[in-house]
């Protein structure tokens, strides 16, 4: 077993065995499921394009699960240990820091995956969920706005003097866009103004990638949506890089 297999299976059962972020990342999202599937089921309905409510929602929920996971534990978790002096004894180690992010990057991106597949076990068993066949293009969008939104949780954690900052910083952006980026509630009830403001957030972008693909919508990269995400990827991951700080 390799030095980035063992340190990314200590870093799971380390995640998991917080139970805020276990909460927030597995069980909230599948609450909002049981709770908005129960008020409006799963039966065909204009409103949601002739979908079942839990059709339609659990794409959207998805992209809930990666922007909790990389806006709130990323930036948390990393900030927090640089605090404590834990990032400084990586760094003394023998072990290459590299191999440090790449664990800490793999290790949120399989928590995301989780709570992805937790979703659709649920969506399944207890509403019939229609499960896409586009399961190739879902993966790379949901790796896509992955890594994006990772990219900015790091870019906070970088700046972030300490880990209640960072927590300040990540709701102060993870709550507006949750609320207008129809991860939690359908854009459609919105009114128009909020609707207009909600398609330059990046959470809008990535709800409307991965439904788009969901619902059989083939993977571009000539989309505004997968453009804003790879850009978003590219300009955070270079300033995090450039400004991250072990102590």
């Amino acid at each position: 077993m390799t030095a980035l297999t063992k340190l990314t299976k200590t870093q799971f059962k380390l995640y998991l065995r917080e139970p805020m972020a276990f909460f927030f990342t597995m069980v909230f999202p599948v609450m909002l499921l049981v709770l908005f599937g129960a008020i409006f089921s799963n039966d065909p309905n204009p409103f949601y394009n002739n979908m079942g409510y839990v059709d339609f929602a659990t794409p959207a929920l998805i992209v809930f699960v990666i922007v909790t996971v990389m806006l709130m534990s990323v930036p948390i978790k990393t900030a927090s240990d640089r605090e404590l002096g834990v990032l400084r004894r990586f760094r003394a180690t023998p072990l290459r820091p590299r191999v440090y992010m790449a664990s800490d990057v793999l290790m949120h991106y399989l928590i995301t995956l989780v709570g992805a597949l937790l979703l659709l076990v649920v969506g399944v068993l207890a509403f019939d969920l229609n499960l896409t066949e586009n399961w190739v293009h879902v993966w790379l969008a949901f790796t896509l706005s992955a890594l994006s939104f990772a990219a900015l949780g790091y870019l906070i954690a970088a700046y972030a003097p300490t880990a209640r900052v960072a927590q300040t910083v990540g709701m102060a952006l993870f709550f507006p866009m949750m609320f207008l980026s129809g991860a939690a509630f359908p854009l459609e009830i919105m009114p128009e103004a909020l609707q207009t403001i909600s398609k330059f957030l990046p959470m809008t972008m990535a709800v409307e990638l991965l439904q788009g693909v969901w619902f059989g919508e083939s993977w571009s990269l000539y989309t505004r949506q997968t453009f804003t995400l790879i850009g978003m990827l590219a300009i955070c991951a270079i300033v995090a890089a450039r400004a991250f700080r072990w102590e």
